[in-house]
């Protein structure tokens, strides 16, 4: 089937199985990502305290589940830019294989760490792997499914990452009395690389690229109009991941902290915090759909500008001022709707901004690199936070929403035939 064709299918019974091996895929990829990066979340509150010595600060236990973090967010970036530029080299299909295979045996190895330096070093290898299945499985739908369906599929993909954090929130609740058990769910993705490599072949339009032209330097991300490209995807992605994830990974640590439930033992403070993960991510999918109707009705860049007004609003509602375990519910769930909903534009709207053989690598430099940055202000905001009061930090983090909507201004938009208008 040529490129041209891929505009023709109006129904998902109008596909090629070859479409719908790609997109099943990409698709539990990317449930497994969410599971596998959503794990040390929701269990870091009380895991930490079990890898470092007794009597540990508790500021000093604190600052080490920063440093966790912050390993899982450089390596998801290093792993993206390295396995981007290999899916553009090997192929998609391959790529997917090879990190899926790294991030789950490297999840599964972090249930024997005997300390939080053994942990950090496997949760960084485990990165990689999840940061190179992003940009690969990416492209893969980009190339194989119907351009005009873009922001449905790539809210669809981004569900999948949602849907994985669901799991993730199911296996904490169910291994509260034990954090690292949770760790041994990470290792199942493993048996999907043997059906990856069987039934799912590499993208026609790579393939035929391949053939016709030699690989182009990475130099060529910074040269000409891709360029432009670059550099705002970059900053967009750098703003936008920054502000979600150190909104994902202290949430859970300020509603362990509330004042009303002090007295509530480390168990049930799990489970709070599970059915809290479990009420927001449900949110967060939402808001990816909510995303994609404002992408397909009106653009990329009022979707994205909307989003970030959202999430500003939602951010400074939430932890701008006092509430109890049951009303602060209320306004965590509008800041992850609009902060977790743009990423549901992302996964198909980054990609085809860049020309065929340098999709991976752009894709996974833009978007990965702005978890370095992410991992830095995880850090620098979890230093910076009193111990007992991280609301005063993501209120600061908030701001960051201001910048982000200036540049989503002059973000390009994709056009139907890959390349930006």
């Amino acid at each position: 089937m040529s490129v041209q064709s891929l505009s023709e299918p109006n129904s998902l019974r109008d596909l090629t199985s070859r479409q719908l091996q790609g997109g099943l895929a990409a698709w539990l990829g990317w449930l497994f990502d969410g599971m596998d990066s959503t794990l040390y979340v929701l269990v870091a509150g009380s895991l930490v305290p079990m890898l470092v010595p007794a009597g540990t600060a508790k500021t000093t236990i604190v600052h080490i589940g920063s440093y966790i973090q912050a390993a899982l967010l450089v390596g998801w970036a290093l792993g993206g830019t390295l396995f981007g530029r290999v899916g553009d080299r090997i192929g998609r299909s391959r790529t997917m294989a090879l990190t899926i295979l790294l991030f789950s045996l490297c999840t599964g190895l972090s249930t024997l760490a005997p300390n939080w330096q053994t942990f950090l070093g496997l949760r960084f290898l485990a990165a990689l792997g999840i940061g190179g299945e992003w940009a690969a499985g990416s492209s893969l739908v980009c190339e194989t499914w119907p351009k005009r369906w873009r922001p449905w599929v790539s809210a669809t993909l981004q569900s999948a990452f949602q849907c994985g954090i669901l799991i993730a929130t199911l296996a904490a609740g169910v291994f509260a009395a034990n954090p690292r058990l949770v760790f041994l769910v990470g290792a199942l993705p493993a048996l999907l690389v043997y059906w990856i490599r069987r039934a799912v072949p590499e993208p026609e339009e790579w393939t035929t690229a391949k053939q016709q032209q030699p690989d182009p330097p990475v130099i060529e991300l910074f040269r000409g109009p891709v360029r432009r490209t670059t550099i705002l995807s970059l900053l967009i992605c750098s703003a936008s991941l920054t502000t979600v994830w150190a909104l994902i990974f202290w949430y859970p640590q300020q509603l362990r902290q509330l004042p009303d439930i002090a007295h509530w033992s480390d168990v049930q403070k799990q489970h709070y915090v599970a059915l809290a993960s479990l009420i927001t991510t449900i949110m967060a999918i939402g808001g990816n759909y909510f995303a994609a109707f404002l992408a397909h009705r009106y653009s990329y860049k009022i979707a994205i500008s909307i989003t970030f007004i959202g999430a500003w609003l939602g951010m400074l509602a939430a932890y701008a001022f006092p509430h109890n375990h049951v009303t602060i519910l209320y306004y965590i769930i509008w800041a992850h709707f609009f902060s977790q909903g743009v990423f549901g534009l992302y996964p198909l709207y980054i990609p085809p901004l860049f020309p065929t053989l340098l999709r991976t690598t752009g894709a996974g430099f833009s978007y990965n690199t702005g978890r370095i940055v992410a991992a830095i202000g995880t850090v620098v905001f979890g230093v910076l936070a009193p111990v007992s009061n991280f609301a005063r930090a993501l209120v600061w983090v908030a701001w960051l929403y201001i910048p982000a909507l200036l540049i989503a201004l002059l973000i390009p938009e994709p056009s139907q035939e890959g390349l930006p208008q």
